[in-house]
């Protein structure tokens, strides 16, 4: 019936037919537009670590090689880079026109030329992953322990908790915050080490050449892993130059148990010679390889500190380190 009207009616139809396109023209001009549209620029993420170093080494050492290498890829339309300690995030958004895979090849590409001018140092080379940097995550899990320490917690959550959540089915990225890794900074005395290196010279009768080799690579794994406190024992082939007498004590040095502490009379005893109390100190004082040949656990008889090379404090606080970690008080 409503048809009907329409056909019999031919003037009504043609006016309200205008009617309906004007007032839609008008009402499409009025309508709001996003100004942020859902659009997804192909954006790659390059990240890269080295544990101790500071935010400023990280941003000059680290992630300036490697934006010098990223600006020649093409494409580009914008780069931010943040650094903190042990870690750099380089962020590269290409332009709607580049095909992300084959930015992505161009971004390993990059990371493989600035690789000669990175620092040794490095656990791992740079790594990248392809991001939307719209998206947010969905869900936050906090790990705690009253017992564990921090980085206990952290290996926990990268080893075990991220990778089997990121196994499960439309999980796109997981990472962990809060991280604390153990990172071992030495600091050294210039004239000291030059004092040093010239005992050893007139010692060993040759001379010291910069280099790398297999125990200097092992001790400075568990020297690492004795400042972290999952080491209390060292199995590096130890070999020191001295007389029968200062091996005696050097030996029994090294079974002194991990967290407890020794007297001089104690070690001369150990040795066979009760009476030898300053000899054994004049040994211990001779000690060529500290902390693995754990000389900083001799005290004195009345349970006070003594002499240590490296000084008081740097005793006091190994001794403390490994009470914390270790098998209890002294003995």
């Amino acid at each position: 019936m409503s048809s009907e009207l329409f056909i019999r009616r031919p003037v009504l139809t043609t006016l309200l037919m205008s009617a309906i396109v004007i007032f839609g023209v008008m009402a499409y001009r009025l309508l709001p537009v996003n100004d942020l549209p859902n659009v997804d620029f192909p954006t790659i993420q390059v990240s890269a670590l080295l544990p101790g170093a500071s935010a400023e080494t990280m941003a000059s050492a680290v992630a300036t090689p490697l934006e010098r290498q990223f600006t020649t890829i093409a494409g580009i339309d914008s780069m931010t880079s943040t650094s903190a300690l042990g870690a750099t995030q380089i962020t590269i958004q290409f332009t709607l026109s580049r095909d992300i895979d084959g930015a992505a090849q161009d971004v390993q590409a990059a990371i493989a030329k600035a690789a000669p001018l990175l620092p040794p140092g490095m656990p791992t080379p740079p790594t990248y992953q392809k991001v939307n940097p719209a998206d947010q995550p969905v869900i936050y899990l906090a790990l705690s322990s009253p017992t564990l320490p921090l980085y206990t917690v952290d290996e926990y959550a990268q080893t075990n908790l991220a990778q089997r959540i990121s196994t499960i089915s439309g999980v796109a990225q997981v990472t962990v915050f809060g991280s604390q890794k153990y990172a071992v900074r030495v600091q050294v005395d210039p004239r000291a080490l030059t004092a040093q290196l010239t005992t050893v010279r007139e010692r060993l009768g040759g001379a010291i050449v910069p280099g790398e080799h297999p125990v200097l690579a092992a001790t400075a794994t568990e020297l690492g892993e004795y400042f972290g406190g999952t080491r209390q024992h060292f199995d590096l082939p130890v070999r020191q130059r001295g007389s029968p007498f200062q091996m005696r004590v050097w030996h029994a040095l090294c079974e002194i148990p991990y967290g407890r502490t020794r007297s001089y009379a104690d070690i001369a005893r150990r040795v066979g010679s009760p009476d030898a109390v300053r000899a054994v100190g004049a040994a211990n004082g001779r000690n060529q390889v500290v902390i693995v040949v754990p000389c900083h656990r001799v005290i004195r008889a009345d349970g006070s500190l003594c002499g240590y090379g490296g000084g008081r404090w740097r005793k006091q606080w190994l001794l403390d380190h490994e009470r914390r970690r270790g098998a209890g008080p002294a003995g």
